[in-house]
């Protein structure tokens, strides 16, 4: 796959489970996400991992009546996708103003301070 693609909110929430749990069957997963939050609905849950299937993120295979769920991509991936999306969204693809903001916005600590400059000087 050339790009990872877009999740929304909602399958963030599915595939924090798979990633953390794979392999993991759809009972395992509607039991993770009804624990975070009872409101989860079984039928809606199984309707998110039919959308991340075609999206081609998640991946299955029957295990006797269980259906068994892998990440096709890589955390890593859909962050790295999710953040330059919300760069160009909303910074215009510039990194500058973004830093700025959050740095004028939130409070930073002396060690976050120092954490941010090394990051500067090297960034690997």
């Amino acid at each position: 796959m050339s790009e990872a693609p877009r999740i929304s909110e909602t399958e963030w929430e599915v595939m924090k489970i798979v990633w953390s749990q794979a392999p993991c069957s759809a009972g395992e997963i509607i039991t993770a996400l009804q624990k975070a939050d009872p409101s989860w609905h079984p039928r809606t849950a199984k309707a998110f991992l039919n959308r991340l299937v075609k999206k081609e993120v998640l991946g299955f295979s029957k295990e006797g009546r269980a259906y068994v769920y892998r990440p096709l991509i890589h955390r890593q991936e859909c962050v790295d996708a999710a953040s330059q999306s919300f760069l160009e969204r909303v910074f215009g693809g510039s990194l500058k103003p973004m830093i700025a903001h959050f740095v004028q916005r939130d409070k930073l600590s002396p060690d976050e301070i120092r954490e941010l400059r090394r990051l500067l000087k090297n960034p690997e």
